[in-house]
């Protein structure tokens, strides 16, 4: 008899990775070695064993669950009781094998986030037996009620958690350039790249203890990963670059996915990787966020406040000839880019919970720390500034006023206010669908359009700002007629009035300079001049064009600042209208044969054509990707194509799973400083 109860132990453990998985809505993670599951759901795991069947009456089961060196140690009960605040461990007593019996191990809502071990351990009366080890990482659960990071609807967890492509729209708000961009989390390697992030941590190595602890909470994750999207204070993922030099490694525009940038910076041992600007980190910590469960969408905020003083005004310069300066320590980025994640704020008053910033670009210190948030959403519409973290530096960046003047030699000769421009547009890609969301309304009380004077024109006696009379002076606006379109010419109308009861002569300078986003403009590269006649309240109208062979090689993927400065010649007022603009690039188009039928692991055909639009030959690189479509990157060289020209490139592949994924192009141009993209989001059925 005693014979017979010593030989029962446990010869195998199968995790059941395919069960688990879809239960747990983790598929896409199937190549990672560790099973992957979400916290606040039980995960079942099957014994094999080996000698006698299980007897439930003088056999008893115990499961260790280790993180780190902290770990808890839980009896297998036959109570299918779970508490979300617990970790149980239970079999099922219906339908229960005692020589291959299932396990379920329930985590708490609130355990941490990591890679976890477990033991298996079996006592019979012949004493405790050898343990059987597995390994599982887990997760936030996003659908768990009460889980911190839980998301009422299914298809915003579809969209910020599962969806692995998306949209990082830039440019300009009357000019939007939606570009495309894959967000890889299921591409080999870069869960255990988002899990090392946090291993690699500062908070990790100066004390793993309190750092596993911690874990448990998504505003101490977001506020770790958004130091470590950049690497100012750490070992972090990327060097942030705008100077324009980007030899010492990769131009940020050239970047298409997370993925590339994620392997990199594993792969050389935790080195920062060269370059990244503002969309790039908040990308890839988008690509961390949903990886780790965490639901996160890509925000962009056009005409963004970088206050460096905390007035919450911007100053901005022009010369009398309509020349923007280079004088300003604050700076008015065209646009600018962070991430919303989703979380209950438990450490804050009620009404807090819901989107929050973090901004991962590294501008300002948090805590001694280049990081940004979690700042909710509703405190800066709300301007709550005693909560955490870091609400005025993102009021600013969407509220701050900004005072243009016009300087010569020292001497300021007007100043005009604008309220509007700052944050004029914020939004984000919509649930399900390739466009833009606008969220303005989320971050700021929106004025009526009948309240609000036009932004982009002034009136000489400086109304705006000194609340004189509206009917004295001169008015002048600034209109491009439609938006700019590489290839066509730049069409625009300077509309002057003379809002007075006698005649004007004014000296008229139209000037135009390139520049980047974040930048003052460099030199003149386009500018007119002249002198006009106004009549008693007359209204003049000047219609201006640039020809693309004046901006073409000169803009690329730059912007374009034009502004018109005038001069009254009898008492010396002057009034300033102006706009920045970026050129709408020709787009790749992509095409899919017999694109209702594709289906997983079978070869698709698709057809890539570019026409080129520019006043001259072109030629290039085109790359061609796409998660779950293609393998990496496919790469051909595009020979000079003559203006109006046209090229189609034909590309095989073979889909690896199903669902929606993005196939995207981009053609980076040799002669230019320009890339062209295009994307195609293809449906993938089941064979």
């Amino acid at each position: 008899m005693s014979s017979l109860l010593s030989d029962l132990s446990i010869k195998n453990v199968n995790l059941e990775k395919s069960e688990n998985l879809e239960r747990h809505r983790t598929e896409g993670f199937s190549s990672s070695k560790n099973l992957v599951v979400r916290r606040g759901a039980p995960f079942r795991i099957s014994l094999q064993l080996q000698g006698r069947p299980f007897n439930p009456k003088i056999d008893f089961l115990s499961v260790k669950i280790l993180l780190g060196r902290l770990y808890v140690s839980l009896p297998v009960s036959f109570s299918k009781k779970v508490s979300p605040t617990k970790w149980t461990a239970y079999m099922e007593s219906k339908d229960l094998d005692f020589q291959n019996p299932s396990i379920f191990i329930s985590t708490p809502a609130s355990a941490s986030v990591g890679c976890y071990r477990f033991q298996l351990r079996v006592f019979t009366q012949g004493g405790k037996r050898k343990a059987a080890l597995g390994r599982f990482t887990l997760l936030c659960n996003p659908w768990c009620r009460e889980d911190a990071v839980y998301i009422p609807f299914e298809d915003q967890r579809e969209e910020y958690v599962q969806n692995d492509s998306g949209l990082l729209f830039m440019g300009t708000a009357m000019n939007l350039v939606s570009r495309p961009w894959s967000f890889d989390q299921y591409e080999p390697g870069v869960l255990e790249s988002c899990l090392s992030l946090l291993q690699v941590s500062p908070q990790h190595q100066k004390s793993r203890r309190e750092d596993y602890l911690k874990r448990c909470d998504p505003v101490y994750i977001s506020r770790v990963v958004s130091a470590m999207i950049n690497s100012e204070d750490d070992r972090g993922v990327l060097k942030g670059n705008w100077s324009g030099d980007f030899q010492q490694g990769v131009n940020p525009t050239v970047w298409t996915g997370s993925g590339d940038v994620l392997s990199q910076w594993t792969q050389s041992n935790y080195k920062p990787v060269k370059y990244g600007q503002c969309w790039v980190f908040a990308a890839v910590m988008c690509t961390v966020m949903r990886v780790l469960g965490i639901p996160c969408r890509v925000v962009t905020n056009f005409n963004s406040a970088h206050d460096t003083n905390g007035n919450l005004v911007l100053e901005e310069y022009y010369s009398e000839k309509g020349e923007k300066l280079k004088i300003s320590k604050d700076s008015l980025w065209n646009f600018h880019v962070w991430v919303e994640c989703w979380m209950t704020r438990r450490d804050l008053v009620s009404g807090m919970d819901g989107w929050q910033v973090l901004d991962p670009t590294p501008q300002n210190r948090s805590g001694g720390v280049f990081c940004c948030g979690p700042s909710p959403v509703k405190a800066i519409k709300e301007r709550r500034m005693d909560l955490f973290y870091d609400i005025p530096f993102v009021y600013a960046e969407v509220n701050a006023d900004i005072h243009t003047i016009i300087m010569s030699e020292g001497r300021v000769l007007s100043l005009n206010k604008d309220t509007e421009r700052v944050g004029s547009l914020i939004c984000t890609k919509a649930i399900g669908f390739p466009r833009l969301q606008n969220i303005t309304g989320d971050y700021k009380y929106i004025k009526s359009p009948t309240s609000t004077i036009s932004s982009r024109s002034s009136a000489s006696d400086d109304s705006t700002l000194r609340r004189a009379s509206a009917s004295k002076g001169v008015l002048v606006s600034l209109t491009l007629d439609k938006a700019p379109v590489a290839g066509e010419p730049i069409r625009f109308t300077v509309k002057v009035m003379n809002k007075q009861n006698h005649s004007k002569l004014m000296k008229v300078n139209i000037n135009a300079q390139a520049k980047e986003y974040n930048h003052s403009p460099s030199d003149t590269f386009w500018e007119t001049n002249g002198i006009i006649q106004l009549e008693p309240m007359e209204v003049k109208v000047l219609t201006k064009q640039i020809a693309p062979a004046q901006y073409e090689d000169v803009i690329g993927d730059d912007l374009i600042n034009l502004a018109v400065v005038l001069e009254d010649m009898a008492t010396h007022k002057w009034v300033l209208a102006s706009e920045e603009f970026n050129i709408a690039s020709p787009q790749l188009t992509i095409q899919i044969a017999d694109e209702d039928s594709v289906v997983a692991n079978k070869e698709q055909t698709a057809t890539v054509s570019f026409t080129n639009t520019f006043s001259h030959m072109v030629g290039g690189v085109l790359t061609v990707a796409g998660a779950g479509l293609i393998p990496g990157k496919i790469h051909f060289r595009i020979f000079p194509l003559r203006a109006g020209g046209k090229v189609e490139q034909r590309i095989n592949f073979i889909p690896s799973v199903t669902g929606t994924k993005m196939l995207q192009a981009s053609l980076s141009l040799t002669n230019v400083n320009s890339t062209i993209r295009g994307f195609k989001m293809v449906r993938v059925n089941r064979a």
